[in-house]
């Protein structure tokens, strides 16, 4: 048995924790699986991210004949762009493994770590396999995998999951592509830009369910426009014949209450050369075996942690994915700043997630913050809205750009929510995060600041000068 006084489980965002134990002096143990950083550094967001700027610039070459700027791409190598994606990837968690191997605070396990007893983790594989640890204070920041949904004959498939898709060094003829979310939606973009069919099946009516329903809509218009879309559809079978070609057989799904698949219905099938699950993603609470140290989970899976992010198991904390609250990087880099406060401080702080953003960087981007519409109207809460397209600007219509930014309001002129479809979706909301934020947080805090003319955050400003108009009235509000 080995005696520390800090032991993180992963080694993405709870290492920013461990950092802080170290820096006061502590013994940090670190139990990691995998390459060092984590979802976000190694099959996450910046691989992602990174070859999906290959296919923005790729798509704005395309669109030069729009501007009366004739080009030809003469070509693209595919495998260079995945490879040096991929190398800078390896690069970073290998620096970062590295550092924690010199540090004299700093001790690695490298290996697949499993709950014996409280705050007591066993290495059950890889290089450290054997040792004992125990701490005074655990951190469970381990993460999450990809999902594989029950259908019918996966297990006999050689399909994709989104780590797979990022190193793939040849693009399909023809992706098929399980599930209508974000990864979804960016992979799709990816790979349709450098050559692939691309069909996608999703249980929603639209794509991006998780954003508010008029970018939802409007962006799957969109993808119907680029791909071939089946929507409120559920994937019940797959089988993959001798030559790889993988088929796909879906039936109308109804959400809901009473909803389900539509046995009865005629399937539609699609057949292609990869298949691509981006059904959501489960909690790495099982292969931990939390069980064996009291910490309760949810019926999915994810660690349940008060507002300070303790879990009920006495000297044990969570943060990052596997609390499931956000599944999203800059949630857990924010919930680590917590965390660590709340270890090492005085005063317990509650987590703040009141303004958290989201992103997807596919084509058309979008972005968000704050309530849906669909929340609100569930709820029974008042609101009004009002929506700017981005070539009613002068930037907007210089860059021949379609899109809009929509903002949500209370009665008295609080942000509600802000939600953006088109260029630049991601930097546009983030003037309203901080005005949700650090500002009063109404719709003055932006109407009111001088804006850059002609720049794109005019759309912004613009979406919140206008007037206001309440679902079922009439009359719209001005809100001074």
């Amino acid at each position: 048995m080995e005696e520390f006084d800090f032991l993180v489980v992963g080694s993405g965002s709870g290492l920013d924790v461990a950092n802080v134990a170290a820096n006061r002096g502590q013994s940090v143990a670190v139990v990691e699986k995998g390459p060092l950083g984590g979802t976000c550094l190694n099959r996450g967001c910046i691989p992602s991210k990174q070859l999906l700027y290959h296919a923005d610039v790729m798509e704005t070459v395309e669109r030069a004949g729009e501007f009366d700027i004739e080009v030809s791409v003469d070509g693209v190598d595919f495998a260079e762009i995945v490879r040096k994606v991929n190398e800078d990837v390896a690069g970073d968690a290998d620096s970062i493994r590295r550092g924690l191997e010199s540090s004299p605070q700093h001790e690695l396990f490298r290996g697949t770590g499993r709950f014996v007893d409280d705050r007591t983790v066993e290495i059950v594989d890889g290089d450290a396999e054997g040792a004992t640890l125990r701490a005074d204070t655990v951190l469970l920041a381990a993460g999450t995998r990809p999902g594989v949904p029950d259908i019918d004959g996966i297990e006999t498939v050689d399909y994709l999951t989104s780590t797979e898709a990022l190193r793939l060094e040849t693009p399909p003829e023809h992706l098929v592509v399980v599930g209508g979310g974000y990864i979804a939606a960016e992979l799709g973009h990816f790979f349709g830009t450098f050559g692939s069919e691309v069909t996608i099946v999703g249980r929603r009516p639209n794509l991006l369910p998780e954003a508010d329903e008029t970018v939802a809509e409007a962006f799957t218009e969109r993808y119907a426009d680029r791909f071939t879309l089946h929507t409120g559809h559920a994937a019940t079978a797959v089988s993959e014949d001798g030559d790889g070609r993988v088929t796909v057989e879906a039936r109308p799904y109804e959400y809901g209450p009473g909803g389900g698949v539509d046995e009865a219905a005629e399937p539609v099938e699609v057949t292609g050369d990869a298949l691509l699950v981006a059904a959501g993603r489960v909690p790495n609470t099982d292969i931990l075996d939390v069980d064996a140290t009291g910490v309760a989970v949810d019926d999915a899976g994810f660690v349940e942690t008060d507002e300070y992010l303790r879990t009920t198991a006495e000297g044990v904390w969570a943060l990052g994915d596997i609390v499931g609250e956000y599944l999203l990087k800059h949630s857990a880099n924010h919930e680590a700043r917590t965390a660590a406060r709340n270890i090492f401080g005085g005063e317990l702080e509650p987590v703040d997630y009141t303004a958290m953003p989201f992103a997807v960087f596919a084509s058309p981007e979008v972005a968000g913050v704050g309530a849906l519409e669909q929340d609100l109207r569930a709820e029974g809460r008042e609101y009004a809205t009002n929506t700017y397209r981005y070539e009613n600007t002068a930037r907007g219509d210089a860059m021949h750009a379609d899109g809009f930014v929509k903002v949500i309001v209370d009665l008295d002129g609080e942000i509600l929510g802000c939600h953006v479809i088109g260029p630049e979706a991601a930097t546009l909301v983030q003037e309203v995060v901080v005005a949700m934020t650090a500002g009063s947080g109404t719709v003055a805090d932006i109407r009111n600041a001088v804006h850059i003319h002609p720049a794109l955050p005019e759309v912004v400003q613009r979406a919140f000068s206008g007037q206001f108009s309440q679902p079922g009235h009439d009359h719209g509000h001005d809100h001074h």
